[in-house]
């Protein structure tokens, strides 16, 4: 029984919702992501989402990411939150569901979680672990839980060490 119980998982979240994902061209899968509500899915060319993670798009809501996107392994993104009303349990509760676009070329290190209506701008790095609750404006670097900017890929400033 519990045999056929992952195979059941497994055609549900990496095949039958795989199928429903828009896919530019050249996009790279690790075999273990997984997908819901797989329709509200749009993946840019050349992108490349890494092991074990898992896009949650909602049934209004939608998940965008640019091209050349990069997702570390175990990277998490939700467009929906339950509410928090006092003295209904929590299962209970409406859920509010809001878009999540990750831009071109942005990249999203190891086991970062990005929550309903977040915007990562292009070229944005967002480093392993942490937690996006707002918006990471465009080539930004941004680390945490929750995540904040703590500097930007600026292109006129070297990164080599300084020669002796």
């Amino acid at each position: 029984m519990h045999v056929a119980r992952l195979l059941h998982y497994y055609g549900y979240s990496h095949v039958s919702q795989r199928r429903a994902v828009t896919f530019g061209p050249d996009v790279a899968l690790a075999p273990n992501v997984s997908f819901r509500n797989g329709a509200n899915i749009t993946v840019g060319a050349g992108s490349h989402i890494g092991e074990r993670c898992l896009l949650w798009a909602g049934e209004r809501a939608t998940i965008s990411l640019g091209e050349k996107a990069l997702l570390g392994p175990e990277v998490f993104i939700t467009v929906a939150n339950y509410q928090m009303r006092p003295g209904v349990p929590v299962m209970d509760q409406p859920r509010d569901e809001a878009d999540v676009e990750v831009g071109a070329g942005a990249w999203l290190g190891a086991r970062v979680m990005v929550l309903p209506g977040v915007r990562i701008g292009e070229g944005a790095v967002v480093g392993a672990g942490s937690v996006v609750t707002r918006d990471v404006p465009a080539n930004s670097i941004a680390v945490g839980s929750p995540a904040r900017v703590v500097g930007t890929r600026d292109a006129s400033v070297s990164r080599t060490p300084d020669a002796a």
